[in-house]
């Protein structure tokens, strides 16, 4: 009889079993508190997110005119770089210019300095062929005053007579005085008398010692 009702009784759970089942409730309670929890989370963090995505208001600045200030600055710093710009391309086509008419400057007085070597060397020409002109001429004058001396007076006076008074008078101031004196003798009176206010006014003019 014993035996039988031992065999009746159920058998109770082993400990290992009654572990597994506490995690499992353990675990089951902790992840409905975490949601919970997440969940009260994100009620408060909504907002705030809501917030931070919402367009921003004016600032008290902007409102007093700060951003039109702003825009003005930029504005003046784009006309101060374009007339930069301008200033410096007006610059650069000064010193091209000033390049290009110094560069003329200098031709210009190479050829006046040139031009007055040639000037110079032309004159010098000039110079030496009156020269030698008046020096030929003075030889001319020379031999014919010396031709005249010698021509019988008579003659000479009739070649003298025809003559100009200046041109006479010329003559007459580079012969001997006996020479010119005789000649002076076959002249009319009007001819000597030319001749003789000629060379007084010259030897008037000569400076005395």
């Amino acid at each position: 009889m014993k035996i039988m009702a031992k065999s009746r009784m159920p058998k109770r759970p082993s400990r290992s079993v009654l572990l597994v089942l506490a995690i499992l409730l353990a675990s089951s309670g902790l992840i409905r508190i975490g949601a919970g929890t997440g969940l009260a989370v994100a009620r408060e963090v909504q907002p705030l997110l809501e917030k931070s995505s919402a367009p921003p208001k004016q600032t008290l600045a902007q409102k007093d005119g700060v951003a039109e200030l702003l825009a003005a600055l930029q504005a003046r710093d784009a006309d101060l770089e374009t007339a930069e710009r301008e200033f410096a391309k007006r610059v650069k086509t000064f010193d091209e210019y000033k390049a290009r008419k110094t560069a003329e400057l200098e031709l210009s007085k190479s050829q006046i300095q040139q031009n007055l070597l040639d000037l110079k060397a032309a004159e010098e020409a000039l110079s030496a062929t009156i020269a030698k002109a008046e020096t030929a001429s003075e030889g001319d004058i020379a031999r014919l005053t010396a031709v005249y001396e010698n021509m019988k007076p008579k003659k000479a006076a009739e070649l003298f007579e025809e003559m100009a008074p200046e041109f006479a008078a010329g003559f007459l101031g580079r012969m001997q005085p006996a020479a010119a004196a005789a000649i002076m003798a076959g002249l009319s009176s009007q001819k000597a008398y030319g001749i003789s206010v000629i060379l007084a006014g010259r030897n008037a003019s000569v400076p005395k010692s």
